[in-house]
C-alpha cells in the first residue's frame, strides 16, 4: 500500500510540489516522501492508539461528499497537515507560510482522492483492508488465512458506515476485540521497525 500512495502523493503534487518554485527539484521525492510518511504514520498511530473506528470513519462515503476541504476538519487530517509542515520547515528549510500552504493543499486532496478510489469498487489499487494490513503487519486483515481467525475489513467497514454494527443504539459498535487486534498489530508495527521504518520503505520507492 506504501508504493500505491507514494505514487498517489506524486501524482497529485504535480502543480503543490514538483513544479513549486519555493521547493528545489533535488528534494521533489524527498518531499513527497514526507508526505507519504506523514499520512501513513499518522494512520498507523491512531491505529496504535485504539481508533480503528477514527480510521473507518474517515474513510466512509460520507467524508468524502464534500471533497477534500472538508478533510480538515478531521483531527486525523488536522495532525497529518501539521506533521508534513513541520517536516517541510525542519528538512527541507521552506518558511513556515509557505510550509503551510503546501501541507493544506496537497494532504486533503490527496485524502479525498485516497478515499474515493478505496470506495470506488472498480478500483482495486486501494481498500481498507490493505490500507489497514499493511500499517499493523498484515495479519490483523489476514489472519483467517494465516489461521488467527481473521475479519473482513472491507465488510467491516460497510457495516460500520451504515450503522448496523450497533446492535443496541449505545453508540459503541461492539468492536473491542477487533480494535485490540488492530491496536495491537501497529504498537507491534512501531516497535519492530522503530523511529525509521515507515521512511526506510518509502524511500524505496525514490
Amino acid at each position: 500500500m506504501l508504493e500505491e500512495l507514494f505514487s498517489l502523493i506524486k501524482e497529485q503534487g504535480t502543480d503543490t510540489v514538483i513544479n513549486n518554485p519555493a521547493i528545489p527539484n533535488e528534494q521533489n521525492n524527498a518531499v513527497l516522501a514526507d508526505a507519504t510518511h506523514s499520512v501513513a504514520s499518522e494512520l498507523q498511530g491512531v491505529l496504535a492508539g485504539g481508533g480503528l473506528q477514527s480510521v473507518l470513519s474517515l474513510f466512509s462515503n460520507g467524508n468524502n461528499n464534500s471533497g477534500g476541504s472538508s478533510l480538515l476538519n478531521n483531527p486525523i487530517v488536522s495532525n497529518i497537515i501539521s506533521s508534513f509542515t513541520n517536516k517541510l520547515t525542519t528538512n527541507h528549510g521552506i518558511a513556515a507560510d509557505q510550509a503551510g500552504g503546501i501541507a493544506n493543499n496537497l494532504i486533503p486532496n490527496v485524502l479525498s482522492n485516497l478515499i474515493s478510489k478505496t470506495n470506488d469498487p472498480n478500483n482495486s489499487s486501494f481498500d481498507i483492508g490493505s490500507i489497514i494490513s499493511s500499517l499493523t503487519g498484515g495479519a490483523q486483515a489476514s489472519g483467517a488465512q494465516n489461521g488467527g481467525g481473521g475479519f473482513d475489513l472491507s465488510s467491516l467497514v460497510s457495516k460500520f458506515t451504515s450503522g448496523s454494527l450497533d446492535a443496541n443504539n449505545d453508540g459503541h459498535v461492539g468492536l473491542d476485540d477487533i480494535i485490540s487486534k488492530v491496536s495491537g498489530g501497529a504498537q507491534q508495527q512501531q516497535s519492530q521497525n522503530g523511529s525509521g521504518g515507515l521512511m526506510d520503505v518509502i524511500k524505496g520507492f525514490m
